[in-house]
């Protein structure tokens, strides 16, 4: 009588674990050091300018909390999920151990593909509302690792054991990628192209869009500017204002404390600036700690008058 053998476990089938817990490392480190520069004020290190460019943007938060604290919570997961049952001994606790493990596959597939899922949505952004309208400026090169971290850890999941029901697991796929897609379509429903002024009732007339990028530095002095009770007089139609808010990129020029003299202006304040005339003979006229600036003003200009203690690693 012939002796039935076993079929030997594939290379892929026992090192998938440790390859998916090192790739979700790989995406906390990615999406650490991103959180870390968006809530302690770092500029994060990019060959364009195009990461802070998306960084900045209302696509990377979620109200007031940064993308990227969410992607580190969820490669945290996948590594967990993927790692915690190699430290249960199987010789020891054999029950155990293959509980942990079928448990935390589903986990993982249906982690992963909402990683996955939900990364593609952030690549079409990418391309069709940044690369489209700043070229090589609107690339995020942490982006696409994240991408194809999140791909890499669903394909490895997938093809990493021998699943019982095929059927199953596409039904579960389909669920889950609906799921993700319809709430992720709900988070950014409302957020504005990059490069376009924000959609509001208000009436008015406003100035042609900025088109260039905030760096950090940008966006702590526009918000110094502000919190000092600086004021920068200006007209929606005026050139130089144009170029002023050019200076700080799209993200800080939002920040900035426009006053707006012109009656067809979007929220005129021309009663004012109508009081300041003596001082405000041109647009733009900066006041700040009480002394007055006419004319377009480079950012190191703006930071010396104002006391402005940040970095001052300003790109434009």
């Amino acid at each position: 009588m012939s002796r039935r053998r076993s079929q030997p476990t594939s290379w892929i089938h026992r090192w998938s674990r440790p390859l998916i817990g090192a790739i979700a490392l790989l995406g906390a480190l990615n999406t650490g050091y991103i959180t870390f520069n968006r809530l302690f004020g770092g500029e994060t290190t990019c060959p364009t300018g195009g990461c802070e460019q998306v960084l900045t943007s209302d696509y990377a938060y979620i109200g007031t909390i940064p993308l990227s604290l969410f992607g580190l919570l969820a490669y945290l997961a996948v590594a967990a999920f993927a790692l915690a049952p190699l430290l249960i001994n199987p010789e020891r606790n054999k029950q155990q151990r293959s509980q942990a493990e079928s448990t935390t596959w589903l986990l993982l597939f249906v982690s992963t593909t909402a990683m996955m899922i939900f990364s593609g949505y952030l690549m079409y952004i990418m391309a069709s509302k940044f690369i489209a309208v700043y070229g090589a400026n609107g690339i995020c090169y942490y982006c696409i690792a994240s991408a194809i971290f999140a791909t890499s850890l669903f394909v490895l999941t997938l093809v990493g054991r021998a699943w019982d029901d095929i059927g199953q697991l596409l039904v579960t796929g389909v669920i889950v990628a609906m799921v993700t897609l319809v709430g992720t379509l709900g988070v950014y429903a409302g957020v504005p192209n990059p490069g376009e002024p924000p959609s509001v009732s208000t009436p008015g007339e406003v100035g042609p869009p900025i088109t260039t990028t905030s760096g950090e530095s940008e966006i702590a002095l526009a918000k110094h500017l502000k919190s000092i009770g600086a004021k920068m007089y200006s007209a929606y139609w005026c050139p130089h204002c144009h170029d002023q808010k050019q200076l700080f990129g799209r993200q800080a020029a939002q920040e900035l404390p426009l006053v707006e003299c012109d009656p067809a202006g979007r929220n005129s304040q021309t009663a004012l600036c109508q009081e300041k005339s003596e001082q405000v003979t041109g647009y733009p006229t900066w006041e700040i700690n009480g002394k007055f600036y006419n004319g377009t003003q480079s950012l190191e200009q703006l930071a010396e008058a104002s006391g402005f203690t940040g970095s001052r690693n300003f790109r434009n």
